[in-house]
């Protein structure tokens, strides 16, 4: 039976007939081939997956069913959005309101507006125009994200704004979504099928009852179950969990008639404080990476070559003009209100295209009779060509920005990554932490054990749980932003891992580490750390100057003799180091035996019993016999 179970695997198909397991082989093979290339000439990951999806596409007898894959994919963004709410402290999301309902707001209100007006200047009904309109200002959150990533821009300023525009966007869906039954057109009123507008209570409650009920699970629930699994030291279900969270998240929104990528992000606004958010967010990663790459890959498999083929004309010149008038009302709008002119220059070059919510838009007005199933598939071609266009739509934006104007990136720490970053929180890290805290220094601390971020949460720390030999947590933690490590605990095998990892990926970074004996300290000087310090080693000196102190010894000769032992110490390790553990001997002070000649005692002998005084009268008479035998 084990023998044919992979045959029945492969020999599983779509309703095409294409075995799956071909169509993954295909898949992961063209993103292989694909990617590295498009990254090699500069044009980014993003173009390699849908140039993969593209030519796919076009191969006969592999993947015909772009659209459902697209479907699947969709999770790519969810995970996406579920690490950007990790970013986000609910806070630091309430700083940005502002942004979000100020620029959002503004940005898809003018945008929908002017595309509204051009399409009623060409002919169309208003209300067609509305429809159109609406759909053409949303963005792709998928695309803006991931160009923000690959340049490390998120946190930039400029990053911030144009996230907080694609986040109004992602909730604008769910209004725009239930004013398409309004908009259909009044001479099919009562003649098709179509869903009748108004206001549905029901649906308003279940928005409310899900978003209310995410809010209070992720405040009071998660991080109690959290606590539980990381006690059971099985990682794999760190894994699960986080999956179930993210999906479990997205399946509530949706199922309330909001998007799946909303209630991915809310749950992770909610696990923004967490002490394992870092955790989550390098078990969450993979899955988001290849899911979103699979995304791009069914963009361009969706992409319907026949439409582009009869309506070329119209899908080439339409995707330009789209971006053009997009980017420029964005421009417009955000120069009105005062931003730099490079930063609204990159929010507009990097915001032109058309977003993936587009498709469910026009696939509901179809349903909906507003608009026709010919028009539906050359607007989605022709938004599928604005995602495809953004990368050269930002490097066209970086050839006019202000080479002379400042350049600079604000600054917010709240919730990233510090000047310091602190691996182990027991005792010694502890005390470590607390001189960074007198000095008001931003410390990042991550620490394995459940117990001690419990303990220390108590105490009024903030902890991340993280397990420091892992290369993932590390970068979800921020380490790539300190300057100064300190390796505070986890033994002496655990702490050599980290090291080599850390000199590996993170080389500039520098290196203060605990060391645990003094060949520990040999080991760490050949691994070229920054700083070690013996755990014991200061500590004996402090009790030895105490002691010095307490039989009165001038505070002069004890300053002196501290100093020395520390300088014979020093010189002790170079030469271990060169030559040997034994080495250097004769640097260390020792307190040697030296054997007294023998004298005859002064007082004769008490004998203290019975016993003791047989023993010593057998041994005298032995003696006497003795004495008598020799000559």
């Amino acid at each position: 039976m084990a023998l044919d179970a992979p045959s029945t695997i492969i020999a599983v198909t779509d309703k095409t007939g294409v075995s799956l397991f071909v169509q993954a082989i295909v898949l992961l093979g063209a993103a292989v081939i694909f990617v590295p290339v498009f990254k090699k000439l500069g044009l980014g990951s993003v173009l390699g997956y849908l140039g993969a999806g593209v030519v796919i596409g076009l191969m006969p007898f592999t993947i015909s069913d772009g659209e459902q894959l697209l479907h699947f994919a969709e999770l790519g963004i969810v995970f996406l959005l579920f690490i950007v709410g990790l970013e986000l402290k609910p806070s630091r999301l309430l700083a940005l309101r502002r942004e979000i309902f100020g620029f959002g707001f503004l940005q898809v209100v003018l945008s929908a507006l002017v595309f509204g007006l051009l399409c009623y200047a060409i002919g169309y009904s208003w209300k067609l125009g509305t429809l159109i309109g609406l759909g053409l200002a949303l963005s792709s959150t998928a695309f803006a994200l991931q160009i923000l990533e690959e340049r490390n821009e998120i946190n930039s300023g400029y990053g911030r704004k144009a996230f907080a525009i694609m986040l109004f966007q992602d909730i604008a869906i769910v209004p725009i979504l239930a004013i398409i039954p309004f908009l259909v057109p009044d001479f099919l009123k009562g003649i098709v099928d179509a869903p009748q507008p108004s206001f549905d209570w029901l649906a308003a409650g279940k928005v409310t009852v899900v978003i209310g009920g995410l809010i209070l699970i992720g405040r009071y629930f998660l991080n109690p179950l959290f606590r539980i699994i990381a006690n059971t030291g099985a990682r794999e279900m760190m894994i699960v969990v986080a999956l179930f969270i993210v999906l479990g998240a997205a399946f509530a929104t949706q199922a309330a008639g909001l998007s799946m990528a909303l209630g991915a992000f809310l749950a992770g606004v909610m696990l923004a404080d967490s002490a394992y958010r870092h955790e989550l967010e390098a078990n969450i990663e993979p899955f988001r990476g290849v899911l979103l790459g699979l995304f791009f890959m069914a963009v361009g498999l969706s992409l319907n070559v026949e439409v582009i083929f009869d309506n070329w004309i119209t899908v080439l010149i339409a995707a330009p003009v789209v971006m053009i008038v997009k980017a420029a009302v964005m421009y417009a709008m955000l120069r009105a209100v005062r931003t730099s002119h490079n930063d609204a220059l990159r929010i507009a070059s990097l915001l032109p295209q058309v977003g993936e919510f587009a498709f469910v838009i026009f696939s509901t007005a179809v349903a909906a009779h507003t608009v026709s199933e010919e028009l539906a598939s050359i607007i989605t071609a022709i938004v599928t060509m604005t995602m495809a266009l953004t990368p050269f739509s930002v490097r066209l934006g970086e050839r006019f920005l202000d080479a002379a104007a400042e350049d600079t990136m604000d600054e917010d720490f709240e919730g990233a990554s510090g000047q310091v970053f602190v691996i182990g929180f027991g005792r010694f890290g502890q005390v470590v932490s607390q001189a960074l805290l007198a000095q008001g220094i931003h410390a990042t601390i991550i620490d394995h054990n459940a117990e001690s971020i419990r303990n220390a949460a108590t105490f009024g720390f903030r902890i991340f749980y993280g397990e420091g030999r892992r290369l993932d947590v590390l970068r979800a933690a921020g380490i790539a932003n300190a300057s100064i490590v300190a390796i505070c605990g986890g033994g002496r095998e655990r702490t050599n891992e980290i090291i080599r990892l850390i000199r590996e990926h993170f080389p500039n970074v520098r290196l203060y580490v605990r060391s645990f004996d003094r060949s520990h300290t040999l080991e760490l000087m050949d691994m070229e750390v920054d700083y070690q310090i013996r755990e014991m080693f200061e500590s004996a000196l402090a009790m030895g100057r105490n002691v010095l102190d307490g039989l009165d010894v001038p505070q002069d000769r004890i300053d002196d003799i501290i100093e020395d032992l520390r300088k014979r110490d020093l010189k002790r390790l170079q030469l271990q180091q060169t030559k040997g553990l034994f080495a250097g001997a004769d640097l260390a002070f020792r307190n040697m035996v030296t054997p007294e000649p023998l004298t005859a005692p002064q007082k004769k002998s008490v004998l203290l019993s019975e016993a003791t005084a047989k023993v010593a009268e057998q041994t005298d008479t032995a003696k006497a016999a003795d004495q008598q035998q020799k000559p």
